[in-house]
This record gives C-alpha cells, sequence and structure tokens, in this order.
C-alpha cells in the first residue's frame, strides 16, 4: 500500500533528490540557467563555468546532502540499512530524473557521493580518493567519475559484505555511467575537455 512508510520514505527521498541545487544556487546568485550553457548538466561542474565558485559550491554541497539526507533519514526512522541504500537510490534517481524539471536532470555524482556517505563514511572516502587521483593524473573529471563509480560496488561489498546494499549501488553505478555516455564517446575520440580548460563538456 502506498501509505506504507517504506513507500512514503522512498517517495519523500525522491522528491528531495528531484531538487534542482544547480539552478536554485544560480537564481541566488543572478546567474543564468545552467541549462543554457556549457553542457547544458544542471550540475556543480557545469554552473562552475559560469565563473562563480560559490554558487557551485553551493550546488556541489546540496546535491550531495540530498543524497546523505535520504539514507539518514531512514535510518532515524528505524528502518534496515537495506532500506537506507533503498532510499538513497531513489534520491538519486530523483536527480537524474527530476520531477521538477521534466525528469530530466543531472549525472548524479554528487548525489551518489552523499548517499555513499550516508551508507558508509569509507566508502565515500574510497570513491572520493579514486575521483581525486584519477582527476589529478588523467585531468578528466568524467574519467575520475566513471572509475569511482566503478569501484563504488566493489567497496561497498568489502565494507558492508551486504547484497542487497551492494546491488543498490551496482544500480546506481550503471545510471551514473549511462549518463555519462557522451562523454565516454569524446574520451574515446579524444575530444573530451580536461578539467579547467575551456572545451570541458562535463
Amino acid at each position: 500500500m502506498i501509505f506504507d512508510p517504506r513507500n512514503l520514505l522512498l517517495i519523500a527521498a525522491y522528491l528531495v533528490g528531484s531538487i534542482p541545487f544547480a539552478i536554485i544556487s544560480s537564481r541566488l546568485f543572478g546567474l543564468r540557467d545552467p541549462r543554457s550553457y556549457g553542457s547544458g548538466n544542471p550540475g556543480a561542474t557545469n554552473v562552475l563555468r559560469s565563473g562563480n565558485k560559490a554558487a557551485a559550491a553551493l550546488t556541489l554541497a546540496g546535491d550531495c546532502l540530498k543524497g546523505w539526507l535520504a539514507v539518514w533519514a531512514a535510518g532515524a526512522l528505524g528502518m534496515s540499512p537495506e532500506m537506507a541504500a533503498f532510499a538513497g537510490m531513489a534520491a538519486f534517481i530523483g536527480h537524474v530524473f527530476s520531477v521538477f524539471l521534466r525528469f530530466n536532470g543531472g549525472k548524479g555524482v554528487a548525489t551518489a557521493l552523499g548517499v555513499m556517505l550516508g551508507l558508509n563514511a569509507f566508502i565515500a572516502l574510497t570513491c572520493l580518493g579514486i575521483w581525486l587521483l584519477v582527476a589529478a593524473v588523467s585531468r578528466y573529471s568524467s574519467a575520475a567519475a566513471l572509475m569511482a563509480a566503478i569501484a563504488a560496488p566493489i567497496a561497498t561489498w568489502l565494507f558492508t559484505a551486504n547484497a542487497a546494499i551492494t546491488l543498490s549501488v551496482i544500480a546506481i553505478g550503471a545510471i551514473l555511467i549511462w549518463r555519462h555516455a557522451a562523454n565516454i564517446r569524446r574520451l574515446l575520440n579524444g575530444s573530451e575537455g580536461k578539467i579547467g580548460g575551456a572545451k570541458n563538456q562535463g
């Protein structure tokens, strides 16, 4: 039934995940809609292209927070770790397919990191460490995100040994990789922009 607390949590998590912080922060700072420039992606990387680091930081924090909040809320309500993982996945799906943006959205990197942080800080630190390492070596933000997405299920299994939670993270990683399909094509043909470069597409 829809009034089952677990269903209500999933709906609430999806709605919170759907909040487009990139657009909200851009309006707060008097910037253009991030969907109108750069990659057109409503995320922190694209907001950064506006030149306003504060707006980009607010976007990053907001997108990360909503993933963490969904997981935290499940625990605060006394629900199982598995249900917390499902709530995190619902928030992530909300970000990628936002009801407020006609079921469009961002690529989900920051929100996924927030979910990992809520599930287990060591998972989040592992993924963040891999992102930073790959980004520093390759200077490709997209390559860093892809490697972190691949590593996330492995780290989840190592730190939780929970099949249901790991499957949830696999689903998040698969969607994140799919959302980077255009980036993958550009990486393969050598046209992907690097971090700090004028042609970076996010």
